[in-house]
């Protein structure tokens, strides 16, 4: 397994990663973007607009992969891309932990004292509310997301404007940050998967970390079964989410993260659920992150 502190070897070469395409949700200089980076050194990136764009992308060939983020420590779960990672023919290649920081930002030569807007993605805006709330005069307004909201006053040279960003999505359209670090809360980290299609999916001999979908079969006490299984295994369940299904009331899919020893012990993990499961759908192995 890979230790907390560990020295882990990139998975992907340096050669290959300098190739690669990588789909994003969001403009250039967000946080996907960072990711993304992170995760493929020197990839292209490819911005989409909408999550459901970046598996098309994906599936069409366009990118070789995508960076999507999965789970934030404060806001929780991106349920969309769990649906997308179900009903796409995909597989998570790898993990990464993403320190977010929020920054107000604005044109070159603007005061906090000239703004009265200050847009970014909802989940943005509720993790500065302190911030806000200390500035009554600034109306915070919901953008689609946290580079477009610096793009656009850029383009705009509105200098009653700012945006909640990251400090490279400032650099990137040439703003500049009037203040630094403005998140509520510093423990503020968000979880993003690399994913390729599954036919192109790379085994990793490390991996020690396992994501399954799955349904039970309709009858009482089928959960506890399924995850009695998962226990006797000696597998740490690190993780679990419901998702509805779509056109069917009352019936959900559910989400698991667990911990493993090897390869071996998540096949087994699979074999185990199947026997009380209408579905089981290995999302991928790959190697858990650590801050």
């Amino acid at each position: 397994m890979v230790r907390k502190g560990a020295a882990v070897e990139h998975p992907i070469s340096e050669s290959e990663s300098k190739r690669m395409k990588i789909a994003i949700q969001g403009e250039p200089g967000s946080f996907s973007h960072e990711a993304a980076l992170k995760l493929v050194p020197g990839a292209t990136i490819v911005p989409c607009p909408l999550s459901a764009e970046v598996f098309a992308t994906l599936a069409s060939g366009k990118a070789d992969a995508a960076a999507i983020p999965i789970e934030n420590s404060l806001a929780g779960s991106v349920s969309e891309h769990f649906d997308l990672l179900l009903t796409n023919d995909v597989k998570v290649e790898q993990e990464t932990l993403l320190r977010i920081r929020h920054n107000l930002i604005a044109n070159p030569g603007v005061t906090i004292a000239d703004v009265d807007r200050v847009y970014s993605h909802p989940v943005a805006l509720a993790q500065c509310r302190r911030f806000l709330a200390g500035h009554p005069g600034m109306k915070a307004l919901a953008f689609y997301d946290t580079a477009g909201s610096v793009k656009q006053l850029v383009e705009q040279r509105d200098r009653s404007l700012a945006a909640i960003a990251s400090r490279a999505a400032a650099e990137y359209y040439g703003a500049e940050v009037l203040e630094a670090g403005i998140e509520d809360n510093p423990e503020n980290y968000t979880r993003f998967f690399l994913v390729r299609r599954a036919a192109d999916a790379q085994a990793d001999p490390a991996a020690n970390k396992i994501s399954i979908a799955f349904s039970v079969q309709n009858r009482p006490g089928s959960l506890v079964a399924a995850l009695n299984e998962l226990a006797a295994l000696g597998t740490n369940l690190t993780k679990i989410e419901s998702r509805p299904v779509h056109g069917k009331p009352w019936e959900y899919i559910f989400y698991v993260d667990c911990q493993i020893q090897s390869s071996a012990e998540g096949s087994q993990a699979l074999e185990a659920l199947a026997r009380h499961c209408d579905l089981v759908k290995e999302l991928g192995r790959y190697r858990e992150a650590v801050r």
